[in-house]
């Protein structure tokens, strides 16, 4: 869930103090459709270019329509929930053989997450459902990794998604393709090879060392039924997230997004294109939303109206960024200070992109007071 990298997010290994080969990349995403309501600076990449008039005189190609897609646009703030395996072994990117039972919040409440988000003044919130580790967060049919297996077995996207609606908050789902753990003889970005790789394909094969990260039409079937049990179980979606697009290369992620978008006509999906400056078509699109990871928009504002293989789109912006400097709770890791927070929550308003937040839960499965208070501050000092 995640400093800038250049060009396509290069993954940094090094080993961790378990030796254990982890990668420090950039990631994060996320956000919801106003479900039922109705959602229902930068150099030009090769296949797209800026188109610097605001105001277009079409309605766009792009498949929500311009109302749905600014409806969207107001909601300007939320949060992020990055919680789960990562939660526990202390690891943004684990190597996917923890045993199930590691996860164990003993006083989790999903409820607390939610009421924190709507009482600092979001109104939406996108949940991890699944992130590198591969552990689901809800009890799916198709892997016995899952909370089903966990100390506590709360359906924990079922409750979260009770409690948007009880507290008027709009539900969004996160979904990661890079998994350690349900591979299906995949190649992670946890094995090597090039992020560039994932943009296309090599021209010979070489070892399977020098392949870069992909995944088989295996895992592909595998999340294709696990996002139709996240988008059919569990009501309206505002905001589908799929991070780590590039590794599912163009063809499938095309079928993915048309897939979701018939399973929640109304969602808003982001295809998370990272933390590089330019929108890189052959890695994340199609999107309905472009990401600012870790990041705020240039001085001039986000450019909504993009060009890409030659039709004109209307893309929102979304910055997300931890509250802190990690995704997922580490102990010790404390929020921002207010005025970073504030100065970041200002830019995203006179750059007009949401900005999406995550507040992690800690182990025992609460947002920590000390996060509270900082989203409180942060209410009070940016008016929100």
């Amino acid at each position: 869930m995640p400093s800038p990298i250049a060009t396509l997010r290069r993954v940094a290994v090094s080993k961790d103090k378990n030796n254990r080969s982890l990668e420090r990349w950039n990631r994060r995403r996320f956000l919801g459709v106003a479900a039922s309501s109705g959602l229902a600076a930068c150099a030009a990449p090769a296949g797209m270019t800026l188109n610097a008039a605001e105001n277009s005189p079409s309605p766009g190609s792009q498949r929500l329509s311009l109302e749905q897609l600014r409806k969207w646009e107001s909601l300007q703030y939320g949060m992020f929930i990055c919680f789960g395996m990562s939660t526990f072994v202390q690891q943004e990117i684990p190597d996917g053989n923890t045993p199930a039972a590691v996860y164990a919040p003993d006083r989790l409440d999903v409820d607390q997450w939610v009421s924190v988000a709507r009482d600092a003044g979001m109104k939406y919130i996108v949940l991890t459902t699944k992130h590198v580790a591969g552990h689901c967060l809800w009890p799916s049919k198709h892997t016995d990794y899952t909370v089903a297996n966990g100390k506590d077995k709360t359906n924990v996207v079922e409750q979260f998604c009770k409690a948007c609606e009880k507290r008027g908050v709009l539900p969004g789902l996160y979904y990661n393709s890079y998994d350690n753990h349900n591979r299906f003889g995949s190649k992670t970005p946890s094995d090597g090879g090039a992020w560039d790789g994932m943009n296309g394909f090599p021209k010979t094969q070489g070892t399977p060392a020098e392949l870069p990260p992909f995944t088989t039409s295996l895992y592909q079937s595998f999340q294709t039924a696990q996002v139709r049990e996240l988008l059919t179980q569990f009501g309206p979606i505002a905001e589908t997230w799929i991070d780590i697009p590039g590794l599912l290369g163009r063809s499938y992620r095309t079928f993915l997004y048309n897939h979701i978008a018939q399973l929640q006509p109304g969602t808003v999906i982001m295809m998370n294109n990272g933390t590089d400056a330019n929108y890189n078509v052959a890695y994340a699109w199609p999107s309905d939303l472009i990401s600012l990871e870790r990041g705020v928009p240039p001085a001039m504002g986000h450019e909504r109206w993009r060009e890409i293989e030659g039709k004109k789109y209307y893309m929102p912006g979304e910055a997300n960024d931890p509250i802190g400097k990690d995704w997922f709770w580490v102990e010790g890791d404390k929020p921002r200070s207010d005025k970073a927070l504030a100065k970041q929550f200002q830019a995203c308003r006179a750059g007009q992109v949401n900005l999406v937040l995550s507040a992690p839960p800690d182990r025992h499965g609460l947002i920590p007071e000390a996060t509270i208070a900082a989203l409180m501050r942060l209410k009070k000092h940016a008016n929100i």
